[in-house]
């Protein structure tokens, strides 16, 4: 399948100040591709490079197969949903909608057509008639969704669209989102700080830091095998655990050790995972330790914790720990008998484990 778009060696600059470094991604037609980072780590840049809003320092950037790099925004066959909705507050819901294809000429009939369908798609036929202001913040959201749809073009580019909204209408928006890419097959380019909103939506994701790529990947192969540790403890909530460790090989396997804040430490036997060096950061998911009498499996290791603090929150709780002067977190049942001051039997899943260095922070296994 042919590449929708394809970055290659891009670097933005404002001055001697180095914004984006090396950027290169691409995606086949209808990706759902997310961008996410923390605040300040060129995302939204990059989306204004995509779009043609920011000019790049050097690079390229094609779009459909077509060199896009010095070509004007509204010449990129591309669709933008902002942040703020950008919506024309004098005009109505409708001509918001189409205003766009009036500019360009389009005929009244095929404007008419087109804005029925979408206002059917985004379920809006009842606020045609009215005003922005007279809207909440997720039915202006659905118009600003309704004026990209109409342009029909090669690529979506949603910039934080869902940022201002209440954590519900989040959430519903959301699902939205992605019942219309299913449906339209269209290809999207979607921006976030919000890591949880990335594993919901996309079909790949570019986890971006300080301006350099850290990984890309599908959501599972984020989640699972985190390339360094700022993507382990990134993605993910709760978090990546990231305890500090000794690995030691033994015949079958390798011990790791992980001191306790009180008592001997615990030692646990990895027979997947071998040649470690002696220091090392294990990285274990929270639902990858559990209650012993609950999970059984061959890279399953037990050891007796001292449960701190005990969180329920509904089908699950949550024990904290102290292990290699870290707070740990365990995803236990609710109906775990873990109690604060009192030591807790758990399981941790070996399998499922990533070993980072110390010193670079990269993945080891």
């Amino acid at each position: 399948m042919a590449n929708i778009l394809k970055i290659e060696h891009l670097f933005k600059n404002y001055g001697s100040v180095e914004i984006l470094k090396d950027i290169n991604v691409e995606i086949e037609q209808g990706d759902f591709l997310v961008l996410v980072g923390p605040s300040g780590c060129g995302k939204s840049t990059l989306l204004n490079c995509i779009a043609g809003l920011e000019p790049i320092s050097g690079g390229s950037l094609h779009i459909g197969g077509q060199d896009m790099t010095a070509v004007s925004p509204k010449d990129r066959d591309i669709a933008m949903v902002f942040q703020s909705y950008a919506l024309y507050p004098t005009m109505t819901v409708a001509k918001n909608i189409t205003f766009g294809m009036k500019v360009r000429g389009v005929d009244q009939a095929t404007q008419d057509k087109k804005l029925a369908h979408v206002a059917q798609q985004l379920q809006i036929e009842n606020l045609l008639k009215r005003k922005p202001g007279q809207l909440s913040g997720g039915q202006r959201q659905r118009v600003a969704m309704g004026r990209a749809l109409v342009r029909d073009p090669k690529l979506f580019l949603f910039d934080e669209p869902l940022s201002n909204l209440d954590a519900k209408l989040r959430v519903e928006m959301r699902t939205e989102i992605k019942q219309l890419h299913q449906r339209l097959g269209a290809s999207m380019v979607y921006v976030t700080h919000d890591q949880i909103e990335a594993m919901t939506l996309a079909t790949k994701i570019v986890v971006m830091k300080g301006g350099v790529i850290q990984q890309i990947g599908t959501p599972a192969e984020i989640y699972n095998r985190p390339a360094n540790l700022f993507v382990a403890d990134f993605m993910g909530s709760p978090a990546m655990n990231l305890i500090p460790a000794k690995a030691r090989a033994n015949g079958s396997g390798t011990d790791i050790q992980i001191a306790q804040d009180r008592g001997d430490p615990i030692v646990l036997t990895d027979t997947k995972n071998r040649d470690l060096p002696e220091d090392v950061i294990l990285g274990v998911r929270p639902e990858d330790i559990g209650d012993a009498a609950m999970r059984s499996g061959a890279h399953m290791q037990e050891a007796e914790c001292l449960i701190d603090i005990v969180e329920p929150a509904g089908a699950d709780t949550y024990a904290v720990m102290q292990l290699g002067g870290k707070h740990v977190t365990a995803r236990l049942h609710s109906e775990t008998n873990a109690a604060p001051g009192n030591a807790q039997r758990l399981a941790f899943d070996l399998g499922k484990v990533s070993y980072f260095a110390p010193d670079t922070g990269l993945r080891l296994n």
